[in-house]
């Protein structure tokens, strides 16, 4: 089926019927609709991406538009796990990067089995406020840990210079370093240090979509700007609210995003601006109850002061 003249959709047969994926190209991306080991195994060529950014299942039972992501044992889920992260291994080019998200109790298993395949050069904390209440009987969990990896550690992207903040000590308190031999003010700036404090996403966030583990924009704007340049390819194989491609497109990137979920697929469409009907319905951003309630008690206002009539 052709959208436009610059969309292209594919159905592509792996060798099964379930198997089926979707692909969906415009502008330097593309979203591939399917099963996340089929598509790296048939879709993507070897040594091709520059950055790859994987925010798997985390084996905790969330449900995923009517699908739980828990496995039988952890034992299931880590051998699953083990297969794309070879896979992703194999995509990456000799100078990629490569970000892993996880559960807490996974990152052990997840951070001894990359080290055999790639350098570790950090390991992040995303920190975050809660949301409502927190366990009463132990310690909440307010992080989630991210690991920062490269296939060379003499030649890879990382543009220090793009992702600065405010360095406190310099900046706020303006304070001179006397043990220089000619005195001299504290930078101002910094590259983050490997503890990111992002708020998660929230209902009433503009960039909030109907998914139950979106990730933030700006966590990504950090990851993509410091790990690939401009024209660079950037690969999210569970790609959910597509987040990632959203945030590669807004800086000039270009994104390959893996989806097996329709639903969440759509959103990515969406997002991207590569269709704004599937099979042949209009795709719309989620409507808020909140925002809802206001242009009810509007309109309610209007008619009161006499501006519309019932």
């Amino acid at each position: 089926m052709l959208y436009n003249t610059s969309v292209k959709e594919r159905p592509v047969n792996t060798g099964e019927e379930r198997n089926t994926v979707r692909i969906f190209e415009k502008d330097g991306h593309k979203i591939i609709q399917g099963d996340v080991l089929d598509v790296l195994r048939t879709q993507i060529s070897e040594a091709s991406i520059d950055l790859i950014f994987v925010d798997p299942p985390y084996n905790i039972g969330k449900n995923f538009n009517g699908a739980s992501d828990k496995w039988a044992s952890d034992e299931e889920y880590l051998s699953w796990c083990y297969e794309w992260i070879d896979l992703c291994v194999l995509k990456l080019k000799p100078n990629g990067s490569f970000y892993l998200m996880t559960a807490t109790q996974f990152t052990p298993y997840f951070d001894i089995y990359l080290r055999k395949r790639l350098s570790i050069l950090s390991r992040i904390v995303w920190c975050y406020d809660s949301s409502g209440v927190q366990a009463k009987k132990y310690y909440g969990s307010l992080y989630e840990p991210i690991l920062f990896c490269v296939k060379d550690v003499r030649n890879y992207t990382f543009n220090s210079q793009d992702i600065q903040i405010t360095a406190k000590t310099g900046a706020q308190r303006k304070l001179i370093d006397y043990r220089k031999p000619i005195p001299t003010p504290y930078n101002t700036l910094k590259v983050p240090g490997n503890v990111w404090d992002f708020p998660r996403v929230r209902y009433r966030m503009d960039e909030y979509e109907d998914h139950p583990s979106q990730k933030p924009v700006a966590l990504l704007e950090r990851i993509i700007k410091a790990s690939s340049n401009i024209g660079d390819t950037v690969l999210d194989p569970f790609s959910g609210t597509f987040t990632t491609s959203f945030v590669a497109q807004n800086l000039g990137r270009s994104s390959i995003g893996i989806e097996i979920s329709e639903e969440y697929t759509k959103i990515g469409l969406r997002r991207l601006g590569i269709v704004d009907s599937y099979d042949e319905t209009k795709l719309y951003a989620p409507t808020k109850s909140f925002k809802r309630r206001s242009k009810a008690n509007e309109h309610a206002k209007d008619v009161e002061q006499g501006k519309l009539e019932l």
